[in-house]
């Protein structure tokens, strides 16, 4: 299937592929996955700049296969990595525990595992991203037969319309490529401004279209299914690993599976959640799990997660100048956000509460249309253009908030210091 959709250019995954496979195996358990992080982002500096170098330009399609590809196989390596690391607990630690991690976690692929791996037709373009023990549990599924993979998928299947047709209706009308025009900037400001609007809408139904079919795939194969009684996880798999053992004691025919491991979007928490850091976690959120598995929790200085975090997860998107300009945004609004909510809502009543936070979705919306943009526009020039027409509105908010919200916070402080005082 790669090599159909991706021609000669399919070359860059299997070299990628091929190298990390490598590096797993030479290369000691404790330093892999490091090796195979610099590796794998390290190639697709070359992969995206191959024409720099007189090699034809990657088309978009095999751009997809290499992202995800690169996700997998350095995900292959923090999984062994890992796996070495449990192995190395201490006998004093509980012995019950360790059997579980090692029967439902570890992993111990071969050379050629690692491939059949990397080229599995499930996600290969769209996602969602799964560990290879999920890939290996699926392979070794003993209950297949009762894993309800048909009616999982019609009902996934039952937004679709509703997100397809919205598509296909708002793309036809309105396009980003009208916002890098001279003749867009003629219109009026809030022209331009609520144009974002449309565009955010656009980008969520094409996204969420494209995350629910590939959700699909996966049920059909039976990948992802684990027993509701082990509490499966986004992109984790079972959390719950005594419960997952004694469901073998049922009788097959009694147990209950779910697909929340493969579980890629889910639009009720993208639109009705409150505030940014809500929002996100409930978008491509089996990205946002490999982003916070083996970036956020890995960097040892607290201060500087969420930077750094955005920071690959930009550079994974791509190089253009946009996805940088846009991602950068998430650190300072999320500070935004703490902040208001600590001087404003901390202390509230409940009605006081509902009322910040219907307020604060409005502006969670804004943010989300506003970054887009830039995500959409890609170069620097078009997105800063774009912004500066609309006088970096999205920016100055940030800064208001983070004024008001520390004015508040440190006058609410000097109340209650002059209360306790009294």
């Amino acid at each position: 299937m790669a090599a159909f959709v991706c021609g000669f250019s399919l070359i860059h995954s299997f070299i990628t592929a091929l190298v990390n496979s490598l590096i797993v195996v030479v290369i000691s358990p404790r330093y892999c996955h490091m090796v195979s992080f610099v590796w794998c982002f390290g190639y697709l500096v070359f992969f995206r700049t191959t024409h720099y170098f007189g090699l034809p330009k990657v088309p978009a399609h095999s751009n997809a296969v290499q992202l995800l590809l690169t996700l997998k196989m350095v995900g292959l390596a923090f999984e062994i990595h890992d796996t070495a690391e449990n192995k190395k607990r201490s006998p004093s630690e509980q012995d019950k525990t360790k059997e579980l991690v090692a029967k439902y976690q570890n992993i111990n692929p071969s050379f050629v595992d690692m491939m059949l791996y990397a080229y599995c037709y499930i996600g290969l373009l769209t996602g969602p991203y799964f560990k290879y023990r999920t890939y290996y549990d699926m392979l070794h599924q003993k209950q297949s037969s009762n894993i309800p993979t048909v009616e999982s998928t019609i009902n996934r299947l039952k937004s679709l319309p509703l997100f397809g047709i919205s598509y296909m209706v708002l793309s036809h009308y309105m396009t980003v490529e009208y916002a890098a025009t001279d003749e867009f900037y003629e219109h009026s400001f809030l022209y331009r401004l609520f144009y974002m609007v449309p565009m955010f809408v656009i980008l969520r139904m094409r996204l969420y279209s494209a995350w629910v079919l590939s959700e699909c795939v996966c049920m059909t194969a039976g990948l992802g299914a684990y027993p509701v009684a082990s509490s499966p996880r986004c992109g984790q798999g079972p959390k719950d690993l005594q419960a997952l053992e004694d469901v073998e004691k049922l009788d097959p025919a009694s147990v209950e599976y779910d697909f929340e491991t493969i579980h890629n979007i889910d639009a009720n928490g993208c639109e009705f959640t409150p505030t940014v850091r809500e929002g996100m976690r409930f978008w491509n959120m089996t990205v946002q799990y490999w982003l916070a598995t083996y970036i956020y929790r890995r960097v040892p200085v607290k201060a500087l997660r969420t930077f750094l975090t955005m920071s690959v997860s930009a550079f994974w998107h791509g190089i253009y100048p946009g996805y940088y300009l846009s991602f950068l945004t998430v650190p300072p609004i999320l500070l935004a956000e703490g902040v208001m909510a600590d001087g404003f809502r901390k202390d509230a009543t409940p009605r006081g509460q509902k009322i910040f936070d219907w307020v604060s979705w409005i502006f969670k919306m804004r943010a989300f249309e506003y970054m887009c943009m830039g995500f959409l526009l890609l170069s620097l020039e078009d997105t800063v253009r774009y912004w500066r027409s609309i006088y970096f509105i999205g920016h100055l908010i940030i800064v208001m908030f983070l004024v008001i919200g520390v004015s508040k916070k440190r006058k609410s402080n000097s109340q209650k210091g002059k209360e306790k005082e009294s």
